[in-house]
């Protein structure tokens, strides 16, 4: 299904530094928050939403870790980009984005139109929305697929009974987006 184009961002998104002035505990920010995770380019993206994930810092990098099942839109699109982003919005906006990300495909309908928000792009391959309130950009460094053999605690299986196993993806940090309340 063909996206609602996406339109550069407005000058009321600013580069931020990821370590100073992203102000909230990832842990509660990805569990309760959720983000919008998206890949593709200003004409071919999509966006799903993910309460999996994480933020730190590895081999001398900040990162941000996402997971994604390789029955989603979103799968084929970050093994086509170098880059992905973590969106966040605002909680008046969740329940309504959410439920058109997280629930239906891309594939089959334009999610930005759904959801009554405006697809933006910071560069030609980085994919953000108007409405949101911070963007990461990420560039991949790593992937791997989780590997049922290696659940420790087989409790885990219970989230596969399709047996669709995440693939992992470790994105090195580059840009962090802040929306500001004023133009200036």
């Amino acid at each position: 299904m063909q996206q609602t184009k996406a339109v550069k961002a407005s000058k009321l998104w600013q580069e931020k530094n990821i370590i100073t002035d992203f102000d909230s505990s990832p842990i509660r920010k990805i569990s309760q928050e959720w983000i919008a995770l998206s890949s593709g380019t200003k004409d071919e993206y999509n966006t799903m939403t993910a309460s999996w994930g994480a933020l730190g810092y590895l081999w001398e990098r900040s990162i941000a870790i996402v997971y994604v099942r390789p029955t989603r839109h979103t799968y084929d699109l970050m093994e086509k980009q170098d880059c992905f982003t973590l969106t966040f919005f605002d909680k008046s906006l969740k329940a309504k984005v959410h439920k058109i990300f997280g629930n239906k495909s891309g594939r089959n309908i334009d999610k930005a139109k759904e959801a009554a928000v405006t697809p933006i792009y910071f560069d030609e391959n980085i994919i953000g929305f108007e409405e949101a309130k911070e963007t990461i950009v990420c560039k991949k460094i790593y992937f791997g697929d989780f590997n049922p053999n290696n659940f420790l605690d087989k409790e885990i299986n219970n989230f596969y009974p399709a047996k669709d196993y995440h693939r992992v993806y470790i994105g090195e940090i580059k840009r962090f987006y802040k929306k500001s309340e004023i133009q200036k």
